[in-house]
């Protein structure tokens, strides 16, 4: 099992950055598929960003590529979203996600996809 905590969210102007962690418990964090996922007020939580247990598969919402950098330290149970040039439409509770998988070439877009979640971290990105 493992248990998920987000920091880093905050307010910010646009234009801007914020980095999010999300520390795991657990001493399998290495073998789990991590994800972010955001939810904005009265709209539906939606897919951000994967990466493959083994750091070396990405994977963006089209919305945020380019922007945005997904990465993990194993090491450090650790995953982080780096997010720059970041827009109003970017305000939103992000959400850390794990999975198991069996591979390490995985990612997972799908919010059933996952069964770990954090209880999230609120960005909001002023205009």
């Amino acid at each position: 099992q493992v248990q998920l905590v987000e920091s880093g969210g905050g307010l910010v102007q646009a234009g801007g950055s914020l980095r999010l962690s999300c520390a795991a418990s657990g001493r399998t964090f290495s073998s789990y598929v991590m994800g972010w996922f955001r939810q904005a007020p009265g709209k539906e939580r939606e897919f951000v960003a994967s990466i493959s247990w083994s750091g070396g598969n990405l994977y963006y919402a089209d919305s945020v590529k380019g922007r945005f950098t997904i990465a993990r330290d194993n090491a450090k149970n650790t995953m982080y979203l780096q997010m720059n040039s970041l827009k109003p439409e970017d305000t939103a509770v992000y959400y850390c996600t794990a999975e198991l998988s069996p591979t390490g070439s995985s990612w997972y877009t799908q919010i059933h996809e996952y069964e770990y979640w954090g209880q999230g971290t609120q960005v909001t990105v002023s205009s």
